[in-house]
């Protein structure tokens, strides 16, 4: 059995513009691989990350306490304890949660952790690539990662002999 305690694991903060939460890797800390789950923390004002959608991993959030508003390519609404949100591996699973509230908005986040994937980010036309190591896994094992604009397509030939 791979078991952890939440106040066993220290929280790394993620503050980038708008961007500003918590995250407590649970799945990682009890050394689980086949799923991803992490506790997260958004302070009054932040918002989680990027408004995106992968194409080979589904994610979903279990709000905790706290309440926000969570972005999908239906609009918005507003999220509270108790509701599930589930995020399909394609474009209808596009999502941000941002907290505009004066609580913190704490949720637990799973996602499945196939590898490769490809991460695409709708409002900035860019795509993120993985191999070796899916999101949220260790990226000291990934074989290829970056991120790229959509519009840098290259011709299969180019530059080769």
């Amino acid at each position: 059995m791979n078991r952890v305690n939440e106040r066993d694991v220290d929280w790394d903060e993620t503050e980038r513009e708008r961007t500003h939460f918590e995250r407590k890797r649970l799945a990682s800390a009890a050394d689980f691989d086949g799923l991803g789950a992490s506790l997260y923390e958004l302070p009054p004002g932040g918002a989680s990350w990027p408004y995106h959608f992968h194409t080979g991993n589904a994610e979903a959030v279990y709000v905790l306490s706290g309440t926000g508003v969570l972005r999908t390519p239906d609009g918005e609404a507003r999220i509270e304890p108790g509701d599930f949100c589930g995020f399909p591996a394609d474009a209808e699973g596009a999502h941000r949660l941002r907290n505009d509230g004066d609580e913190p908005l704490r949720y637990l986040a799973v996602s499945t952790m196939r590898d490769p994937d490809v991460t695409v980010y709708p409002d900035s036309e860019k795509i993120g690539v993985y191999a070796g190591s899916p999101p949220g896994g260790d990226a000291d094992e990934r074989v290829v990662s970056g991120y790229y604009r959509e519009g840098d397509d290259v011709d299969y030939w180019e530059d080769e002999s």
